[in-house]
């Protein structure tokens, strides 16, 4: 997949870019009978990247929000992706649609959210870990094989399971948005730019890949 990359001094304007994408996104959509589609991973940037998306003239009431990847953790937990989505925003009516790590039954849950998922995203953020991963899709883990489900479960990662959307789920979007910060992503970031097949990251496949990242994950 070709990437297009665009480079930011620090994170802060980094996710100020983002948020102005996303919003552009949205309003080439806005007098379409169906809404706006738009997938979250977690992580830090997104919430900032929210936090000033919520500040943009978009047209709110014809948006949905979806989570790409949720920990397996207790509700008001800081590692709650959907705790910190929806407080960033929380000025605005949009309906965010939730993982539900809650349920008893977690293969359950993940066909539920399956249920729930559009035919296709209209943009999807990804973050990359200094590992190569994205979304939940984690190094060496079995979910990175799964072919015949939207949403699955990993294993532990960083001491917490993980629902997460899956290549066939993320491969629904038609423009996928990567925000990258930090030095620590420096080799994750060059091999995701060469489509090295040894990092998850280099599996998600998209009609458009648009790299956000800053002079530290550049190594400029």
């Amino acid at each position: 997949m070709r990437h297009e990359l665009r480079v930011y001094p620090d994170v802060d304007a980094l996710a100020g870019a983002a948020a102005q994408y996303a919003a552009d996104r949205a309003r080439r959509v806005r007098t379409r009978h169906s809404p706006f589609t738009f997938a979250v991973s977690g992580g830090t940037s997104p919430w900032l990247m929210l936090r000033d998306l919520a500040r943009e003239e978009v047209r709110w009431d014809h948006a949905v929000i979806y989570q790409v990847d949720e920990r397996v953790v207790s509700p008001d937990s800081d590692l709650r992706n959907l705790k910190h989505l929806r407080a960033s925003l929380a000025t605005t009516p949009t309906p965010v649609v939730a993982m539900d790590v809650d349920d008893a039954d977690l293969d359950e849950a993940c066909r539920r959210y399956a249920d729930e998922l559009p035919a296709s995203f209209d943009l999807v953020h990804l973050g990359l870990g200094p590992d190569g991963h994205c979304a939940s899709l984690v190094p060496n883990d079995p979910v990175l094989e799964v072919t015949d489900r939207l949403v699955a479960l990993s294993g532990p990662y960083q001491a917490t399971r993980r629902m997460t959307l899956t290549y066939p789920a993320l491969a629904r979007a038609h423009h996928v948005l990567w925000l990258i910060s930090g030095a620590d992503k420096h080799d994750a970031l060059a091999k995701l730019l060469e489509n090295d097949p040894s990092i998850p990251a280099s599996h998600v496949t998209a009609a458009t890949s648009l790299v956000l990242a800053d002079r530290a994950a550049v190594g400029s």
